[in-house]
């Protein structure tokens, strides 16, 4: 029975670890400004159209 509750320890460690990432990803992305995020959109647009205009990739 010993197992199980390394098995179980070791899921529940898991879902913290995982936890934590979503949480520290949407922290970073709440970072932005609405005009930053309007901009680096509006650079990401220019910069695939100069790349399908020159046929790159």
């Amino acid at each position: 029975m010993r197992w199980w509750k390394i098995a179980g320890l070791a899921g529940l460690a898991g879902v913290a670890a995982t936890g934590v990432v979503i949480a520290r990803e949407q922290r970073r992305r709440r970072a932005y400004t609405p005009d930053e995020i309007r901009e680096r959109l509006h650079a990401r647009l220019a910069e695939s159209a100069d790349n399908s205009a020159t046929g790159d990739r």
